[in-house]
């Protein structure tokens, strides 16, 4: 099997993450917060040390700041709905994953709010990051709270300047909340310097940790309405959540070898060298890209935006076909709309949408070849 699905998660993980995973619940299981015992406080530490090395990652000087969630959907709804009061005015990308569009979209249908998406023109390569700008300042309101952005999209490798929307925000007073999910990871990320209010990533993607947790990086002195209200382990008489993070927004126990497994995921990501294992990505998608353009009938989308993802469609071939072919061959890929139906429909992807293709630093070229020449010989029958 050659796996090449790491956008939806990362496979395998290493082997650290799989020990630690595994010795938490061996030695350390206890409870965090909810106890003084020793497998209560270890876990407690554990879970604590995690912060800290996320708050290094993002750059943050506060790991009290970072609070964890089940998964990146989690958290970014924990934002969204946290953040956002009636008649506040939304801004999104056309890039957005359904773990933003469906939150927004269904306060706009109760009518608490309106929204409103931005063009981020990722088909054309004359695109700039002004052109992107000078979309989201037509449109700002004076009632726009909240903007919405993916710094990486995933389905393609197209990714938003950041850095220049935070200012943007800061400019105009717009809480600020980008979605990490495809590039915590990938591209480095300061959130301070990004002017970032809620940071929101996965577990199990880019930082190589097991699937279950996710979470949220807050900018210093961001306070939000809590999703979810119970237990936080201290103040039982108060009926109300915790005024500061982290234990706000942290009703219930923790996934606590999830998030074991998680620290060593990142500790990896340190060891290895994100900026080397991104480039290492990016030519073997540059490699994929360029045999899928010497075929006639296929369509590499967005092929100017080189990095972890890789989009293509076939003409006359459904993706779910082109799909079930692969996995028959032993080549593990995703197809379909990838729940993100605006961004096929900025890039335009034909109906029953496009194969997707993600390696990871552990590809190597020649499995690329591999999966190039399988494609190939596979389109030639299908289209028989």
């Amino acid at each position: 099997m050659i796996y090449l699905d790491n956008a939806a998660t990362s496979y395998p993980k290493p082997r650290a993450v799989i020990e630690e995973t595994a010795r938490c619940m061996r030695e350390y299981g206890g409870n965090p917060g909810r106890g003084s015992h020793p497998l209560a406080l270890r876990a407690a530490e554990k879970i604590y040390e995690c912060r800290e090395e996320i708050a290094h990652l993002f750059a943050s000087p506060f790991p009290e700041n970072v609070s964890f969630a089940m998964n990146a959907t989690m958290a970014l709804n924990t934002v969204i709905k946290g953040v956002l009061k009636r008649g506040d005015h939304v801004l999104i990308s056309d890039m957005e994953h359904n773990a933003v569009l469906r939150p927004i979209y269904r306060l706009a249908r109760e009518k608490r709010i309106r929204y409103t998406v931005f063009p981020t023109f990722a088909r054309f390569p004359e695109r700039t990051d002004e052109d992107i700008l000078n979309a989201i300042r037509e449109r700002i309101r004076p009632s726009t709270r909240l903007l919405v952005a993916s710094h990486a999209s995933n389905i393609c490798s197209a990714t938003l300047p950041i850095e220049k929307i935070g200012a943007l925000c800061r400019e105009h007073g717009i809480f600020f909340c980008v979605d990490a999910a495809q590039s915590a990871g990938h591209l480095p990320i300061d959130v301070v310097r990004m002017q970032i209010d809620a940071l929101c990533f996965p577990s199990h993607k880019g930082l190589l940790g097991p699937q279950g947790a996710g979470g949220i990086v807050w900018g210093d002195g961001v306070i939000s309405q809590a999703l979810i209200e119970g237990g936080s382990g201290y103040d039982s008489f108060n009926p109300e959540m915790p005024n500061d993070p982290p234990e706000r927004y942290e009703a219930g126990t923790l996934p606590t070898p999830i998030i074991a497994g998680l620290c060593e995921g990142i500790r990896t990501l340190q060891t290895q060298g994100i900026a080397r294992m991104h480039e290492h990505v990016c030519s073997l998608n540059k490699r994929l890209s360029a045999h899928l353009c010497a075929l006639p009938f296929v369509t590499v989308h967005a092929k100017h935006h080189v990095g972890e993802v890789l989009l293509f469609s076939a003409t006359g071939v459904p993706s779910d076909t082109i799909g079930q072919k692969l996995s028959s061959l032993g080549f593990c890929v995703r197809t379909g709309y990838h729940c993100a139906p605006l961004a096929h429909t900025s890039l335009g992807t034909p109906e029953g949408g496009a194969v997707r293709v993600s390696p990871s630093f552990c590809t190597e070229e020649e499995e690329i070849d591999e999966f190039a020449n399988a494609l190939e010989d596979a389109l030639e029958k299908l289209k028989k």
